[in-house]
């Protein structure tokens, strides 16, 4: 038996971060015949796209920040100020990223997480379908994974 001494640590540190990032890559690289064809190119690189509507005295009215990559868009962020929430603004911006998603990036779907008090019936009503569930995530509160795919 080989016993192994370990030195444990909590800290934050930004290189072993991205070294640690490299190493899993490789990993799952060999591993996955599916990300060893996507390796090298276009779609293999993590692309942000965000879209950003601004009111009639330039201040922010509402945006959308997301990345695409393999071939999906997700969605990080969807934000309308108060002011301008029922009049389409979210839908709006939504369709755009998914536009550019399709027609720019060739991607073939989108994924997003939204809390139950949040946007879960909004984003149904444009098509997405449920396809995770987290209760109690943080405590109190669901969490749904959706998903769309782009014609």
């Amino acid at each position: 038996m080989v016993c192994r001494m370990f030195r444990l640590e909590t800290e934050v540190d930004m290189a072993r971060r991205e070294l640690l990032r490299s190493r899993l890559r490789e990993t799952n690289t060999a591993a996955s015949p599916v990300l060893r064809a996507l390796r090298g190119t276009p779609r293999a690189r993590e692309a942000p796209l965000h879209v950003w509507a601004s009111d009639a005295a330039g201040g922010l009215a509402g945006g959308l920040v997301g990345h695409t990559w393999a071939g999906w868009l997700h969605v990080t962020y969807l934000w309308v100020d108060s002011r301008h929430r029922g009049a389409g603004l979210g839908s709006r911006l939504l369709s755009e990223a998914e536009r550019v998603a399709r027609t720019d990036r060739d991607c073939r779907a989108v994924r997003l997480e939204t809390w139950d008090f949040q946007a879960p019936g909004f984003y149904r009503k444009r098509g997405y379908e449920v396809v995770g569930v987290i209760p109690d995530y943080p405590p109190g509160i669901t969490e749904y994974t959706l998903t769309k795919t782009l014609a």
